[in-house]
């Protein structure tokens, strides 16, 4: 791996201690053999520390990372001065660049998920290759990793984190961004935290809002994350490890569940991302065109809606609702924390 204080290099250049580059990288080529080309802005800091990527936009229209890793690229750590940053940046605000310029999730390319092609190959599929391309040059090198998503179109997710939390370093890492919420799993093959980790880059997914949109108070706090991470790995001196007021980490299958609709029609959802719902409350109501029958979803544990939907329309069998489990204590300081927040 290579150690921050050193020159950060990869295929076609290198960005020497104490340098910030920004270039556009090419990882394919059009129909027409023009370059595909990513934004990537190296920031290499003077003292060691650790190497860290910061992407965003593997899925193009998921938008609110790309604000996160921007941000931190160009105007530092909420506006303060990187000239005191310990370590290396890599910077990749957008690595889905067709899929971002078509507004869509998935590569146009045969509909590819380049979130599913890591860590890619030189001599594979089209979306594959551009993964190899990203992955060998600038997520390999580094010591760890924070991948932002949103959920997509249609639903709706309140920040949290997903992290293998059986792996000491990523754990680490998860605890340090800060958030209430961290949903432990390996993740599927071929996505850029699981493969990264494998890889030895221990890597989180940060979820946070909604496609299509900038929404500046989950940005905020996302920025507040990664100074918070900034802070754990002696990265920054004027930063400090951020505790969210309460945590659950979610880490088996009993302890969260995706609720389905049962029956086809138009959805009333009664809660929002982020509520408190006790068992047996109900969450929503389906129904038909004429408001004659009516399907009520109830929640079967008490929990936290970590996501929901947003478009009102279902056929049978498709997601509602993401729902975690929470402990007493955790339920308590939850209903505390809302209490304060009406009161206010």
């Amino acid at each position: 791996m290579t150690a921050g204080g050193e020159t950060f290099t990869f295929q076609g250049g290198a960005v020497a201690p104490g340098e910030s580059k920004n270039f556009r990288y090419t990882v394919s080529e059009t129909y027409l053999g023009d370059p595909v080309r990513i934004p990537v802005t190296v920031i290499n800091g003077e003292r060691s520390g650790p190497v860290v990527f910061l992407s965003a936009a593997a899925h193009g229209d998921e938008l609110n990372g790309i604000e996160v890793v921007r941000e931190i690229a160009h105007t530092g750590l909420g506006g303060g001065d990187l000239a005191d940053l310990a370590g290396t940046l890599v910077c990749l605000p957008v690595l889905n660049v067709p899929g971002f310029i078509a507004q869509q999730r998935y590569l146009p390319i045969y509909d590819r998920d380049l979130n599913r092609s890591f860590p890619g190959s030189e001599t594979s599929t089209s979306s594959k290759r551009m993964a190899h391309r990203i992955f060998h040059n600038f997520i390999e090198p580094c010591d760890y990793g924070l991948d932002f998503h949103t959920s997509t179109r249609g639903r709706t997710n309140m920040l949290h984190v997903r992290a293998n939390m059986e792996e000491e370093s990523v754990a680490r890492l998860a605890h340090a961004f800060g958030t209430n919420v961290i949903i432990s799993s390996e993740g599927p093959a071929g996505t850029l935290r699981r493969e990264a980790t494998t890889a030895g880059t221990p890597t989180i997914t940060v979820e946070m809002g909604k496609a299509h949109r900038f929404q500046r108070p989950l940005i905020d706090r996302a920025l507040a994350g990664v100074r918070s991470v900034f802070a754990e790995f002696d990265m920054h001196t004027m930063e400090k490890v951020r505790w969210p007021g309460w945590r659950t980490v979610i880490e088996t299958s009993d302890d969260k569940t995706w609720l389905r609709a049962d029956a086809g029609g138009l959805v009333d959802m009664h809660y929002d991302q982020g509520s408190l719902v006790h068992e047996d409350d109900t969450i929503c109501t389906i129904t038909d065109p004429f408001l004659v029958d009516a399907e009520a979803v109830t929640a079967p544990f008490t929990g936290l809606l970590v996501g929901v939907l947003e478009n009102p329309l279902v056929y049978p069998g498709n997601p509602i609702c993401h729902l975690v489990k929470l402990g007493e204590r955790t339920r308590r300081a939850v209903e505390l924390e809302q209490e304060s927040t009406d009161r206010a």
